[in-house]
């Protein structure tokens, strides 16, 4: 009989600490938080170490094609020694989103997917049921102190009515108040050489009729083979698009905004009210501008046929003495090959953009989005939450050179400071440096995959702009875009600038029509052989804007999806 009482009573001890350890694990990942059942938040939750010793691991999808090596360095260093974590990688074969279909339609995926910020994408998540919610992961800065510092701006746009967040977001800027200017390089450049040889400064090119005062003395030199010199060059490439035009660098000196956030048109707010990029009066004149110069000869007569290799080349042996437009245009390489001033390319500098009377601003043609550009969703089915968890609170660490430390490993492994932290670096692992920088992909991976996208990024430091050279010029590149991002055409996204094609509405209808149009009347513009034809030009592309394209209904259109976007989101 005591043996019985005895047993019962070491039952009932058992049973008490069972439930203390139940309601211990309940508390900490409980259903109605996490949207699973209790044995998911449970097992989700799971330590450092499991109880047979080996390490957290998880699995996570790519949602875009890679090559994958998962005993790569980067992911051994991750799995040995910091954050203690072994990340096995699966990418995407094919269209990311057809093959995110196929798989939410046939059980899912294991643990987690990162995939570019996308609305298909976070709606097929979520729709799939599929993915668990996770905005009490963002609140646990005991826990997990790198999430719960992602700045709320992000966080507050991520919430659905309900209040629930259904990733977590990576590659976004770390101060969203002064953010980094990405790759600026829509500029004037000019020869310094050919600025020289016309008795002129930098400083006479500050007003529009100082550049034209400058490609009149320019027209009368010749270049190192005795041709004359086209004074002003730039590329018209029937690839590019309203965004991203070497034409663009007029248009801002004219106040005109050409830049957005992955928006269907550029638009700017002036005075309280929205205007679209064609029209805006200063559009017109930036255009009247330009078939000014190239009926006085200033311009290369043959801008408008010129192909994008011909004018690379004209470049570099040096026929031209001003260019507008990018910079990646005019092939940065006839700089960065150099160690001295051997060739024409050496002499290329960018200046601010000229002031035109009556303009009070430059105009916008990089719009900086601070915001998250990737999203890591996690199955609710995972049972490797706590690895995932814990590497992500390690990638998204609020330090300047984090990006880095997620590509390639930490200071003083593969790469290391030259002089001081945030300075100069270069790499220090000669074999690393090898297979990294080889040009094999194969062999690229067995060092790195390459998942900067899972950090953040800050001004205050950018390794690509820090990373040390052997050849000057290949140190323009940096010195330019820095230069260039401080002239006043750059500036962060505001809502209207992120306003995309409403499925299956007019923008998808129309938005290729009313890109052909503006490449086909640019030239008709630019060549009209006199004002008249100018204007008639002129008048025939805004007939045809409303004609062929719909116009005013496009205008309409955005508007109403604008609307959408700040009644779910706010403005910013």
């Amino acid at each position: 009989m005591k043996t019985r009482k005895k047993a019962a009573a070491y039952a009932a001890i058992v049973l008490a600490l069972l439930l203390m350890v139940t309601s211990a694990c309940s508390k900490a990942g409980s259903p109605e938080n996490q949207g699973g059942t209790n044995d998911q938040a449970s097992a989700g939750g799971g330590s450092a170490e499991s109880g047979s010793g080996s390490p957290l691991a998880f699995e996570l999808w790519l949602g875009w094609t890679a090559t994958i090596n998962n005993d790569s360095l980067v992911q051994k260093y991750w799995r040995e020694q910091e954050p203690g974590v072994d990340v096995k990688l699966e990418a995407t074969q094919g269209d990311a989103i057809t093959a995110l279909n196929l798989r939410l339609n046939t059980g899912g995926f294991k643990d987690a997917a990162v995939f570019n910020r996308s609305e298909t994408v976070k709606n097929a998540m979520i729709r799939s049921n599929q993915v668990m919610p996770l905005e009490q992961y963002f609140e646990l800065p005991d826990k997990y102190p790198n999430l719960a510092a992602i700045p709320k701006v992000y966080l507050d746009r991520m919430r659905d009515p309900d209040g629930h967040i259904w990733s977590i977001p990576t590659w976004f800027d770390q101060n969203p108040d002064n953010p980094w200017p990405g790759w600026a390089s829509t500029a004037w450049m000019v020869r310094t050489d050919v600025l020289e040889q016309a008795g002129m400064t930098k400083e006479d090119l500050a007003t529009l009729e100082g550049v034209e005062a400058f490609l009149a003395k320019a027209a009368e030199l010749k270049d190192a083979s005795g041709k004359p010199l086209n004074p002003m060059g730039f590329l018209m490439d029937q690839n590019d698009s309203a965004g991203w035009s070497d034409e663009n660098a007029v248009l801002s000196a004219f106040g005109v905004t050409t830049g957005s956030a992955g928006g269907v048109i550029p638009v700017e707010k002036k005075n309280g009210e929205f205007v679209f990029l064609y029209d805006d009066p200063q559009y017109k004149a930036a255009y009247q501008w330009l078939n000014k110069m190239y009926r006085q000869k200033l311009i290369d007569p043959e801008v408008v046929t010129d192909k994008k290799e011909r004018y690379k080349e004209k470049n570099k042996s040096g026929r031209t003495a001003m260019n507008v437009g990018s910079f990646w245009n005019i092939d940065q390489s006839v700089w960065e090959t150099l160690d001295g001033p051997t060739e024409p390319g050496w002499y290329y500098e960018p200046i601010p953009f000229p002031k035109v009377e009556g303009v009070d601003a430059v105009g916008f043609n990089q719009v900086v989005n601070p915001f998250p550009g990737y999203d890591v969703y996690i199955s609710k089915n995972t049972k490797n939450l706590e690895a995932i968890l814990k590497f992500l609170d390690y990638t998204l660490q609020p330090k300047p050179e984090m990006q880095q430390v997620v590509n390639e490993g930490p200071a003083g492994l593969y790469w290391d400071w030259v002089d001081q932290p945030l300075g100069k670096w270069r790499f220090v692992d000669e074999e690393y440096d090898k297979a990294r920088n080889s040009g094999d992909q194969a062999q690229k991976a067995s060092v790195t995959p390459e998942l900067y996208m899972l950090s953040s990024y800050s001004n205050d430091w950018y390794p690509w702009w820090n990373n040390e050279v052997t050849v000057a010029g290949a140190a323009k590149t940096q010195q330019f875009t820095k230069a260039i991002g401080e002239m006043g055409g750059v500036r962060t996204a505001h809502a209207y600038d992120t306003v995309t094609a409403k499925p299956g509405g007019l923008w998808e209808k129309y938005g290729l029509e009313l890109e052909n149009l503006r490449k086909e009347y640019r030239a008709k513009l630019i060549m009209a052989k006199d004002d008249a034809q100018f204007e008639a030009a002129w008048q025939e592309f805004r007939d045809a804007l409303e004609k062929r394209a719909h116009w005013s209904e496009l205008k309409q259109e955005w508007q109403e999806q604008y609307d959408a976007i700040v009644q779910t989101s706010g403005e910013f």
